[in-house]
């Protein structure tokens, strides 16, 4: 046997020995996602999963720069709370740890704010893509549901659509779909408006 292959398998067998020190998909707690070492990637924990996504597009960055900023100076200039952008750890219940692209916690709510994980916010802004779309429109929006997140934005660059979604009685319920041309805004941050132009130009 080549020396090369040698170490080809040496590799491979390394790498299984460190994989064995994790628990399987299905198994994993939240002591366990907290005990990972650290990284750059969006590591994500729900179901026993750990949900690893692929690094943000240019696109992705631009479109969550724009509403970073718009909410942020909204909730700054009003005194409404804290608004912070990923990565940032929010806990949603026990083993249950998302992080969203922009979020929002109320002043009313300030306990739920820590410097390691957050608690559950107010409200909550993603912008999808192919690579995470089933995530943000089934499990997430699940997630977020349960949790009792009070707000929803899915905003989708490739249909250049904001959606909106209240939370009543428990329940997710559309409270507004705006396109190219429209004007986004809130139910919770009342005032807070959101040209669609801006956001996909």
């Amino acid at each position: 046997m080549s020396q090369t292959i040698e170490k080809e398998l040496l590799v491979e067998d390394i790498v299984w020995e460190i994989a064995r020190l994790f628990p399987r998909q299905g198994k994993w707690s939240e002591k366990d996602y907290f005990n990972l070492p650290e990284t750059n990637r969006i590591i994500e924990l729900s179901r026993g999963r750990l949900i690893i996504s692929p690094s943000p597009t240019l696109i992705h960055q631009r479109i969550s720069g724009k509403l970073y900023v718009l909410i942020f100076n909204y909730v700054r200039q009003n005194n409404l709370g804290e608004v912070v952008a990923a990565p940032m750890d929010v806990r949603l219940w026990e083993d249950n740890i998302r992080e969203p692209d922009i979020i929002f916690i109320s002043n009313e709510h300030s306990d739920r704010l820590n410097n390691k994980c957050l608690g559950v916010p107010d409200l909550v802004i993603e912008i999808i893509s192919e690579s995470n779309k089933k995530q943000d429109l089934d499990e997430k929006f699940s997630d977020y549901e349960i949790a009792g997140v009070q707000e929803y934005w899915i905003v989708n660059p490739l249909q250049k659509i904001i959606e909106v979604f209240t939370l009543e009685n428990g329940t997710y319920v559309l409270f507004g779909k705006w396109g190219v041309g429209d004007i986004a805004h809130s139910k919770l941050l009342h005032g807070f408006q959101v040209e669609v132009d801006s956001v996909f130009d």
